[in-house]
């Protein structure tokens, strides 16, 4: 039994749409009206930092000035709403309690000063793999950002040779 398809378009109301985000809805609108498929439009509104009053009105007008139509999401509902993010964090803190409990995920008191300090430590180190090839660079660029932690979990994954080796053959460390 095949699953009927399901395309969103989630942008963020910082502003007004740009063409970067046409491309992306009308390619999702294209793909599922091909598909006979469900277009969706769900507003990523969580960074209230860069938030722009009448941004949302805005992206809803210029998609339908587009001749984009929504099927599901804001301004029309449906059966998975909310559909704005900021409206779905009790759904979310259910969840990321849950991971807590499990030992998945921890509470993180760093300051916006403290992760930026952290962010341009580990900048030389990411900044190491650029002549790498270049379809394994995303890749590298993560295992020397571990291996300056010092955490590399071997967990009998694929690729697992290819860390030992990036790594000089060493063991790893939990």
């Amino acid at each position: 039994m095949e699953r009927p398809v399901r395309v969103r378009f989630a942008p963020s109301p910082t502003g007004p749409l740009h063409i970067g985000g046409v491309r992306t809805a009308l390619y999702n609108y294209l793909f599922a009206r091909r598909h006979k498929g469900t277009m969706i439009l769900r507003i990523e509104d969580t960074d209230s930092q860069r938030f722009v009053p009448g941004a949302e009105d805005y992206i809803l007008e210029s998609l339908k000035w587009c001749g984009i139509e929504i099927d599901e999401g804001v301004g029309v509902g449906g059966p998975h709403a909310p559909y704005r993010q900021s409206e779905r964090r009790e759904i979310y803190l259910k969840y990321a309690l849950q991971l807590v409990e499990a030992g998945w995920a921890y509470y993180a008191f760093d300051t916006a000063e403290e992760l930026d300090a952290l962010r341009k430590e580990a900048e030389p180190i990411l900044g190491e793999v650029r002549e790498c090839d270049p379809e394994n660079a995303e890749a590298y660029r993560l295992l020397r950002f571990l291996r300056y932690f010092n955490y590399i979990p071997d967990v009998g994954l694929p690729g697992t040779s290819l860390l030992r080796e990036f790594l000089g053959g060493g063991s790893f460390r939990y």
